[in-house]
């Protein structure tokens, strides 16, 4: 090592902190080493030559190669010009490979503008494959932050932020030999991409509490950065909300005890952020009410989850009409309501909150200090449209998991703003349109009810809104309602939690402009599984895999196409609580989660969901998916909602009712349409039920149960 090399070393560890891990992993990979790496700034070149062990090489664009200014930088390591169009120069850097060096590249050819992955050319797979090397990845993470990235625009940048070097093991492109060249460029391509998409989440740190990571994005953003607001229109800094929050945590009632779940019965308002925040300071479970589902569903969910109290407003309670649930939950639990707590607030609670805020390092951690990433920070209630509502419990370590897979496959920024229209209590709308969205330092704007069709297209107007979170129902009824310049601003409109029909894809494309990116999950999950993205996005496919993820396919008997998938991820739920087994934990065998749903999985990666394990019909041996049933009388008549049920049959095994808000349904014109379409014949119901509207849950999801309830009575009045 040079004198020179010696004193910049030295003087990068004083000022940014330099920190190398898996330097193990290094000296393991083999004599034919490629080592990838994410490029984030000016200094990664700098970084990787001086704190890596001496010997190794750089694959540098030709662009930068030539500079003037990068003269003196060739004299000290050996460096190869890369232009991807360029296979001479790929050549050199094979043969150096084969020879038994070192080579750096950086796959994506340029600095990320984004924070995240910019594309990856296939050149540095081919050079691995042709080389036959071992692939090293090295994620260089917190040099965005200085002023030598191109995230001048997107960040708080500081001139001397800590710098990390994470080096994970080794690994070996495995291509089929029955590939062509194209082929195999492509496959190539892709599988360095999941190995760099894998770098970036295996090192995040996911193994955090919450209010950690609500700490460290202030710390990142700004404590006066502005992250919520609602329409009060009053925003609120990440300050104002640890403030708040520390205000409100001496408050609650005194009786709450450490890991007790608490309920937590409020709209999509920043009282309801507030007050979850106040709930985890005093190291109590939020369990977040679902107020849509009814008086026996909520009673159900208190003894699930054997919730002693419950937190509310007298206003909201008021506006919504819900004074009569409230005198259920009383019946079971001690009712708080905010307005109460309010009127006990002394400037003694106020100056000790705000010393807790300010300090926090000895306020908010000290409050939380008993309390493990591993342990429940909430309980979610699943929807129960296809049976009784169960408690998801999920961990800090879940939903941060969770986060940083969404993040290592979407590129956010603190230019974008997220109208959350979900409710907290929805995992969609908790996971993604509050938690990813305000530790992200996107400001985030709560719309208390998803079912304001006409209003909600005027609020994305106003607030420029750039994200927005929604299931089918909610997407198609605000296209249908917005003006074509209503989301003019927005970058990703994401659908969830029930299948995107073609007509409401159309519609944004159409009208707006916009690719809806559809994914797939569950409460269980967090609740992302897989999600198509800008970057990797296939037509009637619900994504691909979030990184980090396990899966296995169970074949079902009488289906040829897919199985029934299981997963296993740290976004996994820690486990049920079970009404016939109320407060008791119930994990996940082995880690791993039964979806209950058919898919199909593609040579590219791509999910495709055939229906639900419990939605298929037997009909003369052969199993038909009712989800199917559905798409194709949405397709053939587009303008009304069909429910697809399987009902019993004393010759064919069962049978197939639908369910439809079209009053008199022509057979015949299914099956011309069915037939046109090349679909089988046995998808086409023999028996038709007309309803005014199909039952919903408030998640705007088909509520299955009640539809199933209602065809029965409605079939028995017919044959009496």
């Amino acid at each position: 090592m040079t004198l020179l090399m010696f004193i910049t070393k030295w003087m990068f560890k004083i000022i940014y902190r330099v920190r190398l891990t898996g330097l193990d992993n290094f000296n393991n990979s083999g004599q034919r080493t490629l080592i990838i790496a994410n490029h984030i700034s000016f200094l990664d070149g700098i970084l990787l030559g001086l704190f890596l062990p001496q010997g190794i090489s750089f694959g540098i664009h030709s662009k930068y190669y030539n500079r003037w200014w990068f003269a003196p930088i060739k004299r000290t390591m050996p460096i190869f010009a890369i232009d991807h169009s360029d296979p001479m120069a790929m050549k050199t850097i094979i043969q150096h490979i084969q020879a038994g060096q070192k080579v750096v590249v950086f796959p994506e050819g340029r600095i990320s503008n984004t924070g995240s992955l910019m594309k990856i050319y296939p050149g540095s797979a081919m050079m691995a494959d042709k080389a036959d090397a071992y692939i090293l990845p090295i994620r260089i993470n917190g040099a965005q932050f200085t002023p030598f990235s191109r995230m001048q625009d997107l960040l708080k940048l500081r001139w001397f932020p800590q710098i990390t070097l994470d080096i994970l093991p080794a690994q070996k492109l495995e291509l089929p030999e029955s590939l062509n060249h194209r082929e195999r460029r492509k496959k190539g391509a892709q599988m360095l991409e999941d190995i760099m998409r894998d770098m970036l989440f295996h090192t995040s740190n996911y193994k955090l509490r919450l209010w950690d990571k609500l700490l460290e994005a202030a710390n990142t953003h700004g404590k006066k950065h502005e992250i919520i607001e609602d329409l009060e229109r009053t925003p609120l800094t990440y300050s104002d909300v640890f403030t708040r929050a520390m205000v409100l945590q001496q408050l609650l009632p005194q009786s709450m005890q450490h890991g007790e779940r608490v309920g937590l019965l409020l709209p999509n308002v920043n009282a309801c952020y507030i007050t979850f925040f106040a709930i985890q300071a005093r190291g109590a479970v939020p369990a977040l009410l679902n107020f849509t589902m009814g008086e026996s569903a909520t009673t159900a969910a208190l003894e699930t989850a054997t919730i002693q109290t419950v937190i509310t407003s007298r206003k909201f309670i008021e506006a919504a009409e819900l004074e009569h649930l409230v005198e259920i939950i009383e019946k079971k639990a001690n009712v708080v309501y905010l307005e109460d707590l309010k009127s006990k607030l002394s400037i003694a609670h106020k100056l000790k909150g705000l010393f807790m805020a300010k300090f926090s390092s000895i306020g908010i951690r000290r409050l939380i200090k008993n309390v493990d990433s591993s342990d429940a920070a909430v309980v979610l209630f699943t929807s129960g449209s296809e049976g009784t509502p169960k408690g998801v419990v999920l961990s800090h370590e879940n939903i941060l998991a969770n986060i940083e897979q969404i993040n290592a496959s979407i590129p956010f920024n603190t230019h974008d703003v997220c109208l959350n229209t979900l409710p907290f209590f929805h995992s969609f709308g908790f996971t993604a349109g509050s938690m990813l969205t305000t530790f992200n330092g996107i400001k985030t704007f709560f719309y208390p009810s998803p079912l304001h069709y006409k209003i909600i297209p005027e609020f994305a107007y106003d607030i420029d809104a750039t994200i927005l979170f929604g299931t089918n129902v909610f997407l198609a009824a605000y296209a249908k309602h917005a003006h074509p310049y209503d989301f003019q601003t927005m970058k990703y409109a994401v659908a969830g939690a029930e299948k995107l029909q073609d007509k409401t894809r159309e519609t944004w494309m159409l009208k707006f402009g916009i690719r809806i990116l559809e994914g797939y999950g569950a409460t269980e999950t967090t609740p992302v599984i897989s999600v198509n993205t800008p970057m990797h996005y296939k037509l009637h496919s619900v994504g691909r895999m979030m990184p980090g993820m396990q899966y296995r396919l169970e074949h079902v008997p009488g289906i040829s196409k897919g199985g029934r998938l299981f997963v296993k991820a740290p976004n996994v739920m820690k486990g049920y609580l079970m009404h016939d087994n109320p407060g008791v934990l119930l994990p996940p065998e082995g880690g791993w989660y039964d979806t209950g749903d058919i898919v199909s999985i593609d040579d590219e990666g791509f999910l495709s969901i055939q229906g639900r394990a419990k939605r298929f019909a037997k009909v003369a041996g052969e199993m038909l998916s009712l989800t199917a049933v559905e798409e194709l009388c949405k397709h053939c008549w587009p303008e009304h909602d069909h429910v697809a049920l399987a009902f019993p049959d004393p010759c064919k095994g069962e049978k197939i009712v639908l369910m439809s808000t079209l009053e008199k349904p022509n057979r015949k014109e299914l099956v011309q349409f069915s037939h046109e379409s090349g679909v089988n014949d046995m998808l086409v119901p023999r028996q038709y039920l007309f309803v005014s509207e199909v039952p919903l849950l408030g998640t705007g999801k088909i509520h299955y149960v009640a539809a199933q309830a209602l065809a029965e009575k409605m079939l028995k009045e017919k044959d009496e």
